[in-house]
């Protein structure tokens, strides 16, 4: 709750660029959730002070009386769920709009991993459809907001307030429907992008190539046959994608509470590719005409502190690229036409490309 306490180790963060995303204060539009906070989290107690930490900044800065929480925390025996519910008081007492906690029994460990994970997701989000959309309890419910609100969905990530909110003003500054930061790993000596699994260029193909083997040998060979997000990617501007995750999303609520489209996260259907919920719900996006996906490649990403200063250090933070002398927001050329085909890589021994709308009713 104390952006400057040095008593429980975390990653240190700058301090936030207020002139950058005052416009983020200004949201316009009918009063009530202007943004969605959204977590799931499991067994990750190191790094609470860090992601919390920065998500109350982050809420402080943009107004709690325009903010809600939502966090689903499932079958941690660490100390995870504890801390969740003890920050109750602390968060009621900030003025935020709505905390919500729940507990879930769903092991992804168990039985069908990318419907449980899923379920979790749409878990998260529920609060946010029964306070205005969905709820068929409440005899007069509160007028949804318009325009929808922006969701800001983390994962279990070291991440410091300015990443959150550089993600909610390039959403916004680029009117896009959806974007993403980069996240990594350390599988060597030096940093992989991590999410290749769910993330795919608008070649339709993964940000890096993986052979038969399985091997990651070419992980630093990103967007090998994507010259525009290559180029992109070096100059760290936001560039279109078809899908991605990343570890952070900044999404409207738009398509999920759009009568026509009704988006959640899900698992495959019967005859489709065995791919991550993700990816499942950039190709819903994608099919409902919600076609502006962007990732944000200032924003970059780890999972533990220390690793999380390891990216800092190879990447820069956020703030060393958008606070550079001469930067300025620029837009993206968006593409509505989808890539015929996108990869689909069940294993890795075993990947082929399928087209993008496969199984899509009326396809």
């Amino acid at each position: 709750m104390n952006p400057d306490a040095t008593d429980l180790p975390r990653m240190e963060c700058p301090k936030l660029d207020s002139s950058r995303y005052k416009q983020l204060q200004e949201t316009g539009g009918d009063q009530g959730i202007r943004y969605f906070f959204a977590l799931d989290l499991r067994q990750c107690l190191a790094i609470l002070p860090r992601l919390l930490g920065s998500v109350v900044e982050a809420i402080r800065f943009l107004g709690p009386e325009k903010c809600a929480l939502s966090i689903v925390e499932g079958n941690s025996d660490d100390g995870t769920s504890e801390v969740l519910a003890a920050l109750r008081p602390e968060l009621e007492a900030l003025g935020l709009l709505a905390y919500h906690f729940n507990t879930s029994p769903i092991n992804p460990k168990k039985g069908n991993r990318i419907q449980a994970l899923a379920t979790l997701r749409n878990l998260a989000l529920q609060p946010l459809l029964d306070r205005y959309y969905t709820n068929p309890k409440q005899s007069s419910p509160p007028p949804p907001p318009t325009p929808p609100p922006t969701v800001i969905f983390l994962n279990d990530v070291a991440i410091c307030p300015e990443d959150i909110l550089e993600l909610a003003h390039q959403r916004r500054a680029l009117g896009a429907d959806m974007v993403c930061a980069m996240d990594w790993t350390y599988v060597g000596q030096d940093p992989t992008f991590y999410d290749v699994w769910v993330a795919r260029g608008l070649t339709g193909d993964s940000f890096f190539e993986i052979p038969p083997d399985g091997s990651w040998d070419l992980a630093w060979n990103l967007f090998w046959n994507d010259p525009g997000a290559r180029a992109r990617l070096a100059a760290r501007r936001p560039f279109q994608v078809f899908s991605c995750w990343n570890g952070a999303a900044a999404f409207s609520a738009a398509p999920l509470v759009d009568d026509q489209s009704s988006v959640r996260f899900r698992a495959p259907r019967e005859g489709e590719c065995f791919q991550g919920e993700p990816q499942l719900f950039c190709k819903d996006l994608w099919f409902h005409g919600y076609r502006k996906i962007a990732v944000v490649p200032a924003v970059n990403l780890e999972y533990s502190d220390d690793a999380g200063r390891r990216i800092k250090e190879a990447k820069g933070y956020a703030s060393t690229w958008v606070g550079a002398p001469g930067w300025e927001d620029d837009s993206i050329e968006w593409r509505n036409d989808p890539p015929e085909g996108v990869k689909c890589i069940p294993a890795y021994d075993k990947q082929f490309f399928e087209a993008w709308n496969k199984t899509q009713p009326g396809t």
